[in-house]
């Protein structure tokens, strides 16, 4: 079944080619069939995962080019599980939510299943040539996207982000070759390196010198300060289902990549640049949130809150022990399915009144109370309020950074008092109130296919809120695997 998950949607978007762009109703089902079929797999893989076991489950291995060592090998441990019960909940929700571009609604279908396939393919693969290979086709469907379907500033917006991301890819790509020639082995079979490395580990000397390239270049598509500048430009012009995958999902490949590539095989790299990494995602937390209080418009509000959070997933890996990495990577879960809640409540109301401006809402909770209930709890998870899984999620990263980095942390809880002052400016302004007179009819979320994307976003949130355990259980093994 795992085999299946990147080419259900990619085969699916080659289907929707022979499709007539008349048949909308057609183009739907495919779609939400390939999303559907997929989120049951990943649903399955997770009942069926034993945690009590040690190592990658459900692996399969296709040689490919075996004179380069190249093999397409796919695996899950409970790292890569958690990221694809993620991008199972958001690209499902987002299939929903692509239906409401009615221009090209045939191109941007078909690009949307490239996307959601190639984001499977990162988060499955365990070869490092395939997972590159997975990891840059995510950005030839994510520039037509937001060029061609996006909103204000969309052309900036969509190279800005190709370059950074790019930049940085290519940082990484070297820091992979020069891992590849060091380790003397001609394989890139992540298991195959892992089981060489723990008996015969890279020299200090080298480990140190390689871990930037790796850091820096997975840590841009992370928001890394201060390479964080395209990350709110680039959700604010993206049409809604991609702005969900992108600050729900994209953004988690650098951590995760950091975390399969650098940490297990650099760890003492690592060890070396974690206190400037430490201090950069402080920044970044301090400083994006204090941006997001500055924000008039919703999405660079959402947008710079995304930077901020994802300082606290930076800090737990440059923490480099259970407590802290373990709640780096149930925080990876956290935002990117509040993220991406956001990112469609404020698409929703947009497609109505084409306004983005905090001021130009009021009185939502009367207009429109099921969105407010969610926009409200939304708000909430991403404050950290117990009863959803940012809350214990945070708490963790907390509390294993603490040892290592006191005063680091110390500022970091500051960036909670910050967050709270900006959603809460949000929430008040938006929902309470005045009613504004600009929208008399706008429309609520009524129909069942409507509350659905919203329904599994904020269900995810509150379930592994009440019982974190449930994520826990399979992240903590793969965590202490990693620092073996």
């Amino acid at each position: 079944m795992i085999l299946a998950l990147p080419w259900i949607s990619m085969l699916t978007a080659f289907a929707l080619l022979f499709v007539p762009k008349e048949n909308i109703r057609l183009m739907k089902q495919l779609v939400l069939g390939s999303c559907g079929i997929s989120s049951a797999i990943v649903l399955v893989l997770f009942l069926k995962f034993d945690p009590s076991k040690a190592g990658y489950q459900f692996l399969h291995r296709w040689e490919w080019i075996p004179s380069m060592g190249i093999t397409y090998q796919v695996g899950l441990d409970g790292l890569n599980l958690t990221l694809c019960v993620l991008h199972a909940l958001v690209s499902l929700a987002g299939a929903f939510m692509s239906f409401g571009e009615k221009e090209r609604m045939k191109d941007y279908l078909f690009f949307y299943l490239i996307l959601t396939g190639a984001i499977y393919g990162v988060f499955t693969a365990l070869d490092i040539f395939f997972l590159y290979l997975f990891y840059e086709t995510t950005l030839i469907p994510l520039y037509p996207m937001i060029g061609i379907w996006g909103s204000k500033n969309k052309e900036y917006g969509a190279m800005k982000l190709t370059i950074f991301i790019t930049t940085g890819a290519v940082l990484a790509l070297f820091g992979l070759l020069a891992f590849y020639h060091q380790t003397g082995l001609h394989t890139f079979d992540l298991i195959q390196i892992q089981q060489q490395l723990a008996m015969h580990p890279l020299s200090r000397g080298f480990q140190e010198w390689l871990a930037p390239f790796l850091l820096i270049g997975f840590g841009v598509i992370a928001s890394l300060w201060p390479l964080h500048s395209w990350s709110p430009i680039g959700y604010a012009a993206a049409p809604t289902s991609v702005s969900m995958l992108h600050a729900g999902v994209l953004k988690k490949m650098g951590p995760y990549l950091i975390l399969r590539l650098a940490v297990p095989f650099l760890p003492l790299g690592i060890q070396r640049w974690a206190a400037a990494l430490s201090v950069l995602s402080c920044i970044g937390i301090v400083y994006a949130g204090y941006a997001a209080i500055r924000q008039k418009d919703l999405k660079f509000i959402i947008g710079f809150s995304s930077v901020s959070h994802m300082g606290y997933i930076l800090l737990g890996i440059a923490a480099m022990n259970p407590a802290a990495l373990s709640g780096a990577v149930l925080l990876m879960f956290s935002h990117g399915v509040m993220a991406a809640c956001t990112f469609a409540l404020i698409g929703y109301v947009y497609e109505q009144t084409h306004a983005r401006e905090v001021s130009d809402y009021g009185g939502m909770a009367k207009l429109v109370p099921f969105w407010s209930v969610c926009f409200v709890m939304a708000s909430m998870a991403s404050l950290g309020l117990p009863g959803f899984s940012n809350f214990a999620s945070e708490l963790l990263v907390f509390i294993g950074s603490w040892q290592h980095f006191p005063v680091v942390v110390g500022l970091a809880v500051f960036g909670v008092l910050v967050t709270a002052i900006y959603l809460l400016r949000m929430v008040q302004h938006v929902c309470y109130g005045p009613v504004s007179e600009r929208w008399p009819k706008l429309r609520d979320v009524k129909t069942l296919s409507e509350k659905l994307p919203f329904l599994l976003l904020l269900g995810g949130l509150l379930l592994f809120g009440f019982w974190p355990n449930g994520l826990l259980r399979v992240i903590e093994p793969a965590v202490g695997a990693l620092l073996k």
